[in-house]
């Protein structure tokens, strides 16, 4: 007699996971698939930098290597104590194309990287501007892909999946599952036809705007002081009704986030729980239907390997593994992140449940911080 065990769930939600990853892809690499311009539009390449000595020499040198007619570079200096502004400065003397802003204070209720740039919008002079984070890596055409897949999609705002460089095993366990997060739980072709800013999101290692749409939505001032304000610039995109297409990016910019799990954990714990809007009931359920989602199968395949009874036949928590490996094995291609840790979703799921908890600890406390600087205490609600 059938009996109704959870694990069938999880296989039909696995499914429509699996949909949605198919139906994302399909949609994203349409998006690159348009014809070069007549005219290309200017461009201003965007970078708010804030201790970033590791990092910001290779990011300039990629922007200013841009196979684009007309563009400029503009970097932000955000009150850096490392060799930043020295790095920066020195680039200026090899190409002209190149400005240096010095950061001002950061006013009260805002956010130190809205502000770096709020305040890098105010000098730029393009008709597009393309706002990407210091640690990324751009190839040569990066910036005609993006402006040709923007234009051809009728877009006011691109943005899209940078390869992320994972070189730590911790890295690997954390920053894909992420993406993974986004890739699957965004139905673009739902979002994009029902027009609904609770649905759009957005990476922010690659955000191009139309100057004029970036403006009317009130650009950063209008999110001063969001933690998570790429997302919410998505949102308000659409609130506005402006058009939002996503794309995948991993063959034109990489991304080296973090230089270790532990800073991968940092990094995403103050993003987590802000995603939710800093809503506790919610937040926990997202969190637990997604480790029971990885976890089961296994658990019940475990018992089932040491004579245990486990309420459901073999044949339904094979299928429901398989289904698993194969979704995370695609996803992951598709994101151009190691398949090894793919195949290692189920340690992911638990690493990452770990780092959730601890996101919401911190939040519920205010001890939110990133780059040296406090995040305050946001406004924690249960729903």
């Amino acid at each position: 007699m059938f009996r109704h065990d959870i694990l069938y769930d999880l296989i039909a939600f696995q499914a429509v996971l699996f949909l949605i990853a198919l139906s994302n892809t399909w949609l994203m690499r349409r998006a690159r698939r348009h014809k070069p311009p007549a005219v290309w539009p200017r461009v201003s390449l965007l970078v708010p930098a804030r201790d970033e000595e590791a990092n910001i020499g290779r990011c300039a040198t990629s922007l200013l290597a841009q196979e684009y007619p007309d563009f400029e570079v503009l970097a932000l200096d955000d009150h850096s104590t490392d060799r930043t502004p020295l790095i920066l400065e020195e680039l200026t003397h090899v190409d002209e194309r190149l400005r240096v802003l010095r950061g001002r204070p950061v006013p009260d209720g805002w956010l130190g990287k809205n502000w770096a740039c709020a305040q890098l919008a105010e000098q730029a002079t393009g008709e597009l501007l393309l706002f990407t984070d210091a640690d990324t890596a751009h190839r040569p055409h990066a910036l005609r892909g993006m402006v040709t897949a923007l234009l051809g999609e009728r877009a006011d705002l691109l943005t899209g999946f940078p390869r992320q460089e994972t070189r730590t095993a911790g890295e690997q366990l954390i920053v894909p599952f992420f993406f993974w997060i986004v890739y699957c739980f965004t139905p673009l072709a739902l979002a994009y036809r029902m027009r609904r800013p609770a649905i759009a999101t957005a990476v922010g290692q690659a955000l191009l705007f139309r100057r004029a749409a970036y403006a009317a939505i009130g650009g950063h001032a209008a999110v001063r002081g969001g933690i998570v304000e790429d997302i919410t610039l998505a949102r308000r995109v659409v609130a506005g009704g402006y058009r939002w297409r996503m794309t995948r990016l991993t063959d034109l910019i990489a991304c080296r986030m973090y230089d270790g799990g532990r800073a991968a954990a940092d990094g995403l714990a103050k993003n987590l729980f802000a995603v939710f809007g800093f809503r506790v009931l919610p937040y926990l359920f997202a969190w637990g239907w997604l480790v029971l989602l990885c976890l089961k199968p296994w658990l019940d395949l475990a018992l089932y390997a040491a004579g245990r009874p486990i309420g459901v036949p073999l044949a339904a928590v094979l299928p429901c593994i398989g289904l698993a490996l194969a979704l995370w094995l695609f996803v992951y291609c598709q994101l151009g992140a190691p398949l090894r840790a793919a195949v290692a979703y189920p340690v992911s799921a638990v690493v990452m449940g770990a780092v959730a908890l601890r996101a919401l600890w911190l939040g519920l406390r205010g001890r939110l911080v990133w780059k040296g600087r406090g995040l305050g205490r946001p406004r924690v609600r249960m729903f």
